[in-house]
């Protein structure tokens, strides 16, 4: 499969000194900005992180709609929705009119989601998990409501003296093929299987929450091996996507030097606490273009992946954030055998 390569947003804003998305306003709607510049530099894919009660993007089928209206080719979607907090009935009608809006080009990642700010906060939206104090359980089993509902399963008892039927009604709009470009979210090995195991594409974070002692690059590209293991096994027919993210700030300029200069060759894995367990945190790649070309291609994980989900600063606003996309395209993609959208149509 062509490699591809995506932009992901936290859709963060704050009225502080330097921020370029002082309001929600702004942050909104340079996301759909930054979408459509992306789709000219030749960028892949627009994809959002889904947080709430924080002050970063919560709601994301107003934006990847309003993406899916301005933009032709470019693929645009989620890492990820937090499943624990969703209707998952709503969700899949969001969600097929979303990606018919776009011609099929959704590609919508899911998953329990990350610790939240607040205490349980999906019981605050409505949705008790009891003793399931992670509230995995919750969001797995909104998932699976919520994909039954996207492939056309009857969900509602059909009103006889309405429909003059009998049986039992799906969710309308369906849109054909979503049902294939579902991601999971998986922070362990473990999780990879499952989702290989539930047909679901994966979506691998900068983080995972476990800790072998090796190298998180080879750590991942292990949970990748084993997810590709568990598909083949499990039969499905078709080709599964498999995406990585990482954060990559190249330095060509005084302007990068003063954000990023400070870190420049600097970074390293980290191991941390995350959820009460060992999380292992991937690098940064900062420094010259040439550099950080040569180091990523010596990334297992972002070789075997055929998406790579580029972290951006959006705070630093559009102009600044498609520079550093181009700088992208242009100077370090291509090492990993990326080819620019244009090209694979000529």
């Amino acid at each position: 499969m062509q490699k591809k390569i995506g932009f992901l947003s936290f859709g963060h804003w704050q009225a502080a000194r330097g921020s370029q998305t002082r309001t929600a306003q702004e942050s909104l709607l340079q996301a759909i900005d930054l979408a459509v510049a992306a789709e000219e530099i030749g960028i892949d894919g627009a994809y959002f992180r889904v947080h709430h009660f924080a002050r970063q993007a919560a709601a994301p089928f107003p934006v990847l709609a309003a993406i899916a209206a301005r933009t032709k080719r470019i693929e645009f979607g989620t890492a990820v929705v937090d499943m624990r907090y969703e209707n998952p009935l709503y969700m899949a009608e969001e969600a097929a009119a979303t990606d018919l809006i776009g011609d099929g080009r959704l590609q919508l990642g899911i998953s329990r989601g990350s610790p939240e700010p607040a205490e349980r906060g999906w019981e605050a939206f409505g949705y008790d998990s009891g003793e399931d104090l992670s509230g995995a359980d919750l969001a797995r089993t909104h998932t699976e409501l919520f994909r039954a509902a996207i492939k056309g399963a009857g969900i509602a008892k059909a009103d006889l003296k309405m429909t003059g039927m009998s049986g039992r009604l799906a969710i309308q709009p369906q849109s054909a093929g979503l049902p294939e470009r579902i991601w999971w979210g998986a922070g362990t090995r473990k999780t990879a299987v499952w989702t290989a195991e539930h047909g679901m594409n994966l979506m691998s974070s900068t983080l995972l929450s476990e800790d072998t002692g090796v190298p998180f690059s080879e750590l991942q590209a292990e949970q990748i091996q084993l997810y590709r293991d568990a598909w083949k096994a499990a039969g499905w027919q078709h080709e599964p996507r498999v995406s990585v993210s990482r954060s990559v700030m190249p330095i060509v300029d005084d302007v990068d030097r003063m954000y990023f200069g400070a870190r420049d060759g600097s970074d390293q894995d980290q191991v941390g606490y995350l959820g009460g367990g060992i999380a292992r945190f991937g690098k940064s790649y900062i420094g010259a273009p040439d550099v950080i070309a040569a180091e990523l291609a010596k990334d297992q994980a972002v070789l075997d992946a055929d998406t790579l989900l580029l972290t951006v600063p959006n705070q630093l606003g559009v102009e600044y954030n498609a520079k550093l996309l181009k700088t992208i395209a242009d100077h370090i993609a291509p090492a990993i055998g990326w080819k620019r959208a244009e090209l694979q149509l000529a």
